[in-house]
């Protein structure tokens, strides 16, 4: 019975050894000529991101030209996203980020004001400059006891500074029609 076993054991490991000699068949090194063949690129990139093919990093824009209005090189609307950056400009930026329309701020304590802090997030949902295209979220905290409590913010907090980013965005999309 030992005696079987060991020889199983031989015979799989044989047979793995002799497959991984096998591999070397199959193995290749590409010609220096393969790496300056605009005909090899080609088919690669139409099959990566052509219309049959995949796309690794977002929509195939090489066919679109960018305007103002489509936020050409971000993914979302250009004023809405330079009205948001303007418009919480007071607060310090702890993230901003283009593809996906969030900027999230870091905590700011008015001057005016001890114990008291605010945070806020904003959403650019689209590419349009649309009334319905930002959303800005304020968080607020007071220092009880020595430590940050979250305390709930008046609902016309983000909308009112939903109203200046759409402000803001209308006047820098005026301001590049003019130009």
């Amino acid at each position: 019975m030992v005696r079987w076993r060991g020889n199983l054991l031989a015979g799989v490991a044989l047979s793995l050894l002799a497959a991984c000699g096998s591999l070397a068949e199959n193995m290749r090194t590409p010609r220096q000529d393969e790496y300056n063949d605009d005909s090899r690129r080609s088919r690669v990139r139409g099959r990566l991101g052509g219309e049959d093919g995949i796309l690794l990093f977002g929509t195939d824009r090489s066919s679109q030209r960018g305007t103002a209005d489509q936020g050409s090189g971000i993914g979302v609307n250009a004023y809405l996203w330079r009205a948001t950056l303007d418009t919480l400009s007071f607060m310090p930026l702890a993230s901003a980020d283009p593809f996906g329309g969030v900027v999230i701020t870091d905590w700011y304590s008015p001057p005016s004001t001890n114990g008291e802090r605010f945070r806020a997030t904003a959403y650019i949902l689209g590419r349009q400059l649309r009334s319905d295209g930002v959303r800005v979220v304020v968080f607020r905290q007071e220092m009880r006891n020595g430590a940050w409590v979250d305390v709930e913010v008046a609902a016309s907090t983000g909308s009112e500074l939903e109203d200046k980013v759409l402000a803001r965005a209308r006047e820098l999309r005026s301001q590049n029609a003019s130009n």
